[in-house]
């Protein structure tokens, strides 16, 4: 074992009792909710780098992006409420002042897919109709309403990169890239690339291009 390795196993012990609620709330929740909080924690796994946990125990990853990532935190604590049991989402409070969330860092949405990856979610708002899987957002992004309340339905594998603004009832299209401070409130068609303001697409299917959306 490496110094970095023996490094990291000294950290997660450490944090271990801080984390016990946290275990309660992950082994007690439904197995859809822990199918879903294990496919997020191998995408931040697998995204931050740290192959060194990448084969580690449940408890042991659980750990670390809990302690390592405020982001994590708020996504752990939205999954544990989505998950509906009123006992966890009481506990759920209590383990918030032992690993506290980013106050600046709003999840508001009915369904978000797994694998979703938050980083840097400093002065983030996430209020979609629906999130798909693996998607990727960064700081500084609102996802939000339009004047009539509308807000978007994002599709699989999309990354809207920092200080985008996407909003109202539109449809972002899987495996697009929203780039950043582009402001978009039209639909995105599926394999593009947007930019500006507003946003246009800039390259589809492989291709680049200029259309207005």
């Amino acid at each position: 074992m490496n110094n970095l390795s023996k490094y990291i196993q000294i950290i997660i012990l450490l944090q271990a009792v801080r984390a016990t609620l946290h275990f309660l709330l992950f082994f007690t929740s439904s197995l859809y909710t822990k199918n879903v909080i294990e496919k997020d924690i191998d995408r931040w796994l697998d995204l931050t780098g740290n192959e060194t946990l990448i084969k580690q125990s449940k408890w042991r990853r659980l750990v670390w992006l809990l302690w390592k990532f405020p982001e994590y935190r708020n996504l752990f604590y939205y999954r544990i409420k989505k998950d509906g049991k009123l006992i966890n989402r009481i506990l759920m409070e209590i383990a918030k002042f032992f690993f506290v969330p980013m106050n600046t860092l709003f999840i508001s949405t009915p369904h978000i897919g797994e694998g979703f990856f938050i980083q840097h979610g400093f002065s983030t708002i996430i209020a979609a109709q629906h999130i798909g899987k693996n998607c990727w957002i960064n700081q500084q992004v609102t996802i939000g309403y339009a004047d009539d309340g509308a807000t978007p339905t994002i599709g699989d594998n999309v990354h809207i990169t920092a200080g985008a603004k996407v909003f109202g009832n539109i449809t972002i299209g899987d495996n697009s890239i929203i780039g950043a401070n582009s402001v978009v409130f039209k639909n995105v068609p599926p394999n593009c690339t947007v930019v500006g303001v507003p946003g246009y697409i800039v390259k589809q299917d492989g291709q680049k291009v200029k259309i207005q959306l």
